[in-house]
Parts: structure tokens; C-alpha cells; sequence
């Protein structure tokens, strides 16, 4: 079976100009490639979304990671989840400060009895793991934090991708994830945010619950956007139980975006089947997603404003 991937790095509002697209298609795509290398190689689907995530977490331009926003009392909090489809397990961090790479504790709680930690217990996990501390602060995310306190924090969020050129003021909605089909048929998929900026401490993401994150055999689904719109429809196993009901992937997008959209929704999600069907939907006005269907990239950056759902094989 030829491998699929399918990666995002966020949803929000217009890229500023084509400059701003490439860079971010740039991005991308460089992690498809790498990601996509390891695949070929014989990764497994879980194991090939730890990388992705990793890479994603590691490039400053998303909010998870390196990058991350800042809460309204100036600290980074990250969240995360990985969910192995073959083993239908899920495992994730809620929360957790100081750290490189949140997917990297939820790959490691796969294996524990208790596979979801909030942040005094996932503080607690990379002391006994010995992670070394790491601060994931950028100069450009502390300057959006402290023009915000200026402003009294009345945005209800931060900018989805951290460069003031690319994407406009208090346009987006961060989180970066990815699915993937392995060469024998595994479904994974992993979702890790840094919030959504300036948000009262103790806020939970749906990155770290199954509502934003959610894989069986059948199918798996990363969602990004507004975090309680994604909750409030949960929307990442809606889609995989429509598909084990025997919708198709693209009929199971459809349904679940027509209704999110009916509610006033502002989301996106991308996914795979079984198949080897990659699909991705959006209520919001840019998704930045980006896949290899196993003959070459593709992305979502450039499709039109009005909400959309769209598959490739």
C-alpha cells in the first residue's frame, strides 16, 4: 500500500499576498518530504506523526512548540495528543510548560495506564523522563503578548502563524497536526497547540481531547480552529464514526461541515480512510494543510474563502 499523509499547521483568516503563502507552502511541504521519506522507509502511521508533529512543533512559524502563544499571565502552556488508529489509543498532555516537544510525552503515555496528563502530572512525567527544560518563547509571539496587554487583551485570540507580514492582525486560530496511512494500513493522527492565546489559565484545547483528535482503523481526523466550536460539534470522531458507519470519507466531511456551518462554526480538519482517502474541510476562510497522496503535494492554501470540503486519492 502507497503511504498518505495529509499535515496542517493552523486555520484562520487570508494569507497576506502571495508571499505569504509560499512561505507557508514552503513549510509544509518540507516536512511532507521528510515525513513522507520515513514512510517509504517502513515507519509506522504513529511513529511517522510523532515526526511530523516534532518538525511542526520545532518551526517557529506555527503555534505549537517553539512558537507558542502566550496565556494572559505571560506563560506558554502547550497541549497535545497522538491517537494510534491500529491499537485505537489515545494518549495526550494537557497544559504542559518547558518543554520542545508536547508530542513527545504523548507518544511516551501510548504505553502507560494513565495515557492523559494534565499539567502538574505532565510536569511531573518530563522530570522523570529527564527532558531537558526548553523555552519555547519567540521574540515575535512576546511582542504580540505585550502590544495585547497594552490593549487590555481584547482580542479573544492571537495570530495563527507568528510573522506580522504573513497573516492579518488577530487572524487565525493556531494549532498544527497530522494523519497518516501507513504502507501496511495503520491510521494515526497527532494534534499539538500552544492554545489560543491570552486565554484564562487553565483553559483545556481540544488538541489534547479526542474531539479534536481521533483515529480507529477506519479513519482519522486532526481538526484545528476555535477549540470549543470544535467540542461543542466534536468533531473529529463524528467524522471517523460516520465512516465505521459506512459513509464515505468525503460524505462524512460533507455532512459534518454542512452542519458546522449551519451552527456557525470556524474550523477545519483534515483526514484519511482506510482507503487511502485524503480529505479536508474548512468553515474558515484559509486551512493550511498540505498533503502527498503518494504521487506528489499538494496543499490547501490558495482554495476560495467560502466554507469547502475536498478529497484526493
Amino acid at each position: 500500500m502507497r503511504p498518505k499523509l495529509i499535515i496542517h499547521g493552523g486555520a484562520g483568516s487570508s494569507l497576506k499576498g502571495k508571499g505569504g503563502v509560499e512561505v507557508v507552502r514552503q513549510s509544509l511541504y518540507k516536512v511532507l518530504e521528510e515525513v513522507y521519506a520515513i514512510l517509504l522507509s517502513g515507519a509506522s502511521a504513529a511513529e511517522a506523526v510523532v515526526h511530523g508533529c516534532q518538525l511542526l512543533e520545532d518551526d517557529p512559524r506555527f503555534n505549537a512548540g517553539t512558537g507558542s502563544v502566550l496565556q494572559s499571565d505571560g506563560q506558554i502552556r502547550m497541549s497535545a495528543s497522538l491517537m494510534d488508529g491500529a491499537s485505537q489509543s489515545f494518549s495526550g498532555v494537557i497544559n504542559v510548560t518547558r518543554i520542545q516537544n508536547p508530542i513527545n510525552l504523548a507518544h511516551f503515555l501510548q504505553s502507560s495506564p494513565d495515557r492523559v496528563l494534565s499539567d502538574f502530572g505532565a510536569s511531573e512525567l518530563t522530570r522523570e523522563l529527564q527532558v531537558p527544560s526548553y523555552n519555547p518563547l519567540t521574540d515575535l509571539r512576546l511582542e504580540e503578548w505585550l502590544q495585547e496587554r497594552q490593549d487590555n487583551f481584547k482580542k479573544t485570540m492571537a495570530g495563527v502563524v507568528a510573522e506580522k507580514e504573513l497573516v492579518e492582525s488577530g487572524a487565525g486560530r493556531g494549532t498544527i497536526g497530522v494523519v497518516v496511512l501507513d504502507t501496511v494500513g495503520r491510521i494515526a493522527a497527532g494534534t499539538s497547540t500552544g492554545g489560543k492565546g491570552f486565554e484564562r489559565i487553565g483553559r483545556v484545547s481540544d488538541s489534547a481531547m479526542p474531539a479534536g483528535n481521533y483515529a480507529t482503523q477506519y479513519a482519522g481526523v486532526s481538526c484545528t480552529g476555535i477549540g470549543e466550536h470544535i467540542l461543542d460539534e466534536c468533531l473529529a470522531p463524528r467524522i471517523v464514526v460516520r465512516v465505521t458507519d459506512g459513509m464515505s470519507l468525503l460524505e462524512a466531511m460533507q455532512r459534518s461541515f454542512d452542519e458546522a456551518t449551519q451552527n456557525q462554526r470556524d474550523f477545519g480538519a483534515i483526514a484519511i480512510d482506510a482507503k487511502g482517502t485524503i480529505a479536508w474541510g474548512k468553515t474558515s476562510e484559509v486551512l493550511l494543510a498540505a498533503y502527498h497522496n503518494g504521487e506528489k503535494m499538494d496543499d490547501t492554501l490558495e482554495l476560495p474563502d467560502d466554507p469547502q470540503v475536498g478529497s484526493a486519492e
